[in-house]
């Protein structure tokens, strides 16, 4: 063979042997609202099945910490219950309403409250079920930390001015309020629908004779209810858009994980 064939056979085999050089993953971070945790978390896992080169680390620490983390760009999406007041440079994007039950255990015995009976539990103006037509047994109210968007929304749908005490018990995340409720005689709490739905061991309570459903919320005869927000700190880039995409319009998963669709929404927030 030709010295100038063989250098060029050579030289092709050589080529084939050398590696391809793999594009970077991409990654996206989540972090705020443990209401929202299990839609985004659920949502994260069918997208990185279909696309395996995006990385989705998704956390709760509630809204509070969802909004401070991407106004710090500690992370690309900040979850909250609630609206980020103060922060021009956040975009909005709301993906989905849920709502949040008045939760029991079981052997409390009352499976309706009024909002006034509400109150004077969570301020511990009244401290035994027997008051407000329940079991004899000592009331022990589970709340939400401050930075908690739940607690912000119960708040504002349920207390109003009556401050919450600060006795009691607190649970970080929906996860472990439930638990709690259920290991603890006389318990009373509130956490997202998303969390409470087809539990056994709790009860959800009425609040004025209105279930909480779904239905209700839709409709705006349950009061406690907000929109899921999922917020960028300025426009996303590609990549990030395309997984707010996903979340949004996925119908089938946000049913299944126990939050509305804004469409299905006949009421807004203003009209409670």
């Amino acid at each position: 063979m030709h010295k100038t064939a063989v250098a060029a056979a050579l030289f092709l085999v050589g080529t084939s042997f050398v590696p391809r050089i793999a594009s970077a993953d991409t990654s996206i971070t989540a972090a705020g609202s443990t209401a929202l945790l299990p839609l985004v978390k659920a949502a994260a896992d069918q997208y990185q099945s279909q696309h395996p080169d995006v990385k989705i680390a998704v956390s709760g620490g509630g809204s509070g910490t969802g909004i401070n983390q991407v106004v710090q760009k500690a992370v690309d999406i900040g979850d909250s219950d609630i609206m980020a007041a103060g922060h021009p440079e956040l975009v909005d994007h709301r993906v989905a309403a849920v709502g949040f039950a008045l939760i029991a255990h079981p052997g409390v015995r009352v499976t309706n409250l009024t909002k006034k009976q509400i109150q004077d539990i969570f301020s511990e103006k009244v401290q035994n079920w027997k008051d407000v037509g329940g079991a004899d047994v000592k009331i022990t109210v589970i709340n939400r930390p401050r930075n908690s968007g739940t607690r912000a929304v119960f708040t504002k749908t349920i207390m109003g001015d009556v401050s919450i005490s600060s006795a009691g018990l607190t649970e970080d995340a929906t996860g472990s309020v439930v638990t709690t409720v259920k290991s603890t005689p006389g318990a009373i709490s509130y956490a997202a629908f998303s969390g409470t739905h087809n539990q056994q061991g709790i009860v959800e309570l009425k609040i004025d004779g209105v279930a909480p459903t779904d239905e209700n919320v839709q409709s705006g005869k349950y009061p406690v209810w907000s929109y899921e927000h999922m917020y960028t700190n300025g426009p996303p880039n590609a990549a990030i858009s395309r997984f707010l995409a996903f979340v949004t319009s996925n119908s089938e998963l946000l049913h299944k994980a126990g939050y509305i669709l804004i469409r299905d929404m006949r009421v807004h927030e203003s009209d409670r």
